[in-house]
């Protein structure tokens, strides 16, 4: 409710928004008109969910209906994931209130020389320089698949980590030794806000170009974009603090709080969704016209980016 002689509160776009929440054994309510976590022993912990991106609920952790209903209205999107992160078993949708960017994307992917357009983007976006001309999908995604595993080799090297390659099992999560689970934690949470980020700008995570064929495609599309410079080299140099011995806390935790830090420092979440649309426009296909009766954007602003977003 707004205070006399002030404005409406109105929501925060994403952009300007703290990353993620990860939560776990607690039970998440509303009480006096707040988000709060409530832990075993009664204590509370007020969560300011309406200037979240994401909140990703682990094993242990309830929420009650009165908490979803803020969160949508918030458009803060609430994820249940495994433990770690490591697996998503469902997810609400802040986002999709407008079809005119679905349909533009879907029409981008059905057009195979528009879907090629869009991954060469994507390449030149993540590795800063142009993508191998005469190359197919596949033969790209194999060019991008070597520089990865690269990468991995040689953060590796340089923070004394032992590393074999990439192997973890998502149905056992200590079955993974620690740079991998590091590894699996900080992707974790870079799919978590990315995939927030797909939801507040009106497009569907299932729709990729590269990847296919999964639930969230399109945020693994995205999220690869700033994966080697973001997320990567901090689970690499947690695993290695591990390793010497100089880490205080579990190794899962750390990285998430060292993920969190990269996000705020390299200002990510305001770049994805302007990310978003440059993969897209690369695609050279024109935007459908929204039907005259379509839902106004909860964000008016050009700037914001959030125009599929649920006010």
């Amino acid at each position: 409710m707004a205070l006399p002689g002030l404005p409406p509160p109105r929501p925060i776009p994403l952009k300007d928004r703290a990353s993620l929440v990860f939560v776990e054994r607690a039970q998440l309510d509303v009480a006096d008109g707040a988000f709060v976590a409530v832990n075993s022993d009664g204590t509370r912990t007020h969560i300011p969910v309406g200037g979240i991106a994401c909140l990703m609920l682990e094993p242990g952790a309830r929420i009650s209906h009165a908490a979803v209903a803020l969160a949508a209205r918030a458009g803060t999107l609430v994820t249940w994931v495994g433990e770690g992160g490591v697996r998503l078993y469902s997810a609400g949708q802040p986002g999709g209130a407008r079809a005119d960017r679905l349909l533009w994307q879907a029409r981008i992917a059905l057009d195979e020389a528009a879907r090629l357009r869009v991954v060469r983007r994507m390449y030149q976006m993540r590795f800063g320089e142009a993508a191998p001309s005469r190359r197919s999908i596949d033969q790209l995604r194999g060019i991008e698949g070597v520089r990865v595993r690269e990468t991995y080799a040689l953060l590796a090297r340089q923070h004394g980590v032992e590393w074999a390659r990439r192997a973890y099992d998502p149905e056992d999560w200590e079955a993974g030794d620690v740079p991998n689970r590091c590894l699996s934690a900080a992707t974790a949470c870079l799919h978590g806000l990315t995939e927030a980020a797909v939801l507040a700008a009106g497009y569907a995570p299932a729709i990729g170009f590269l990847h296919t064929g999964k639930p969230l495609s399109f945020v693994y599309d995205i999220a690869d974009i700033w994966k080697l410079d973001t997320v990567v080299p901090e689970a690499f140099r947690i695993a290695g603090l591990h390793a010497k011995g100089r880490l205080e806390m579990a190794p899962d935790r750390a990285v998430r709080l060292a993920c969190r830090d990269a996000f705020r420092r390299t200002g990510l979440l305001a770049k994805i969704i302007p990310g978003i649309e440059e993969v897209l426009e690369a695609g050279e296909l024109p935007r459908p016209d929204p039907p005259p009766e379509a839902l106004a954007p909860a964000f008016p602003a050009a700037q914001s980016g959030d125009g599929g977003h649920r006010g």
